[in-house]
């Protein structure tokens, strides 16, 4: 995923880390970040990408902060955001702030972007 940064004149750069399942089943894993907290990849924007792997009965939830929007993109199976079903490769726009609850019946992958 290509991100602008939130400057001119960075050297673009290019980072790669692998987060092991069991910090992604069943919540959500921080896995970039403007500073690299919870040892994320560090990104020069006002963004916190998130993924999570879900199982069959996983629910997850993110409480949005006030004046941030969310992108959600299902990166594989199929999965439920607030009682709507979502498929792979679907995304949604989140425009307002509101408690995420996502689930699956099945499995599925998300990535969840927190951006200001």
């Amino acid at each position: 995923i290509w991100m602008l940064p939130d400057r001119q004149n960075i050297t673009p750069r290019y980072d790669q880390r692998n987060f092991p399942l069991s910090e992604k089943q069943g919540k959500l894993r921080l896995v970039a970040s403007n500073g690299g907290r919870d040892r994320s990849v560090i990104i020069h924007q006002d963004i916190d990408l998130y993924v999570s792997v879900l199982s069959a009965g996983d629910t997850i939830a993110f409480e949005m902060r006030p004046h941030r929007f969310a992108w959600i993109q299902v990166a594989r199976g199929t999965v439920m955001l607030n009682g709507q079903s979502l498929q792979e490769g679907d995304g949604v726009q989140i425009n307002r702030p509101e408690l995420l609850e996502l689930w699956t019946e099945t499995q599925g992958e998300i990535l969840l972007f927190d951006l200001a």
